[in-house]
């Protein structure tokens, strides 16, 4: 097993606990029209974007920020650029059955789909 594939293994063992907390933010961003896209940043950093809904605690053994954001505020704070916009929408994953995560760590900043339960 590759150490990319080990790691996204380990993230979403991770952010099972919060799947439901992701789901249900996910549902009032498109439910309230707020965007299509859905998007969570997970960071073992603080970062300013988007509405956080966790907070990374050592202590009880949370590693992740997770953060609720669209890909309208990622383009406004130039994370997704013009260029990229109609890639990224057709490549975006139906957001009732997938949660799209921008994961910051020590491999870079990486988009992925994790299925919702």
């Amino acid at each position: 097993m590759s150490g990319v594939t080990e790691k996204y293994l380990q993230l979403e063992e991770q952010l099972k606990p919060f799947r439901n907390i992701m789901n249900k933010a996910s549902d009032t961003i498109l439910d309230q029209e707020v965007s299509s896209y859905p998007i969570f940043v997970t960071s073992k950093l603080e970062i300013n974007i988007g509405v956080a809904l966790v907070a990374r605690d050592p202590q009880k053994k949370l590693d992740w920020y997770i953060h609720a954001s669209t890909l309208e505020e990622l383009h406004t704070k130039n994370i997704v650029l013009n260029d990229k916009l109609d890639e990224f929408r057709k490549v975006f994953k139906d957001p009732t059955l997938n949660l799209c995560l921008l994961v910051l760590s020590d491999l870079g900043a990486q988009f992925i789909f994790l299925p919702r339960e």
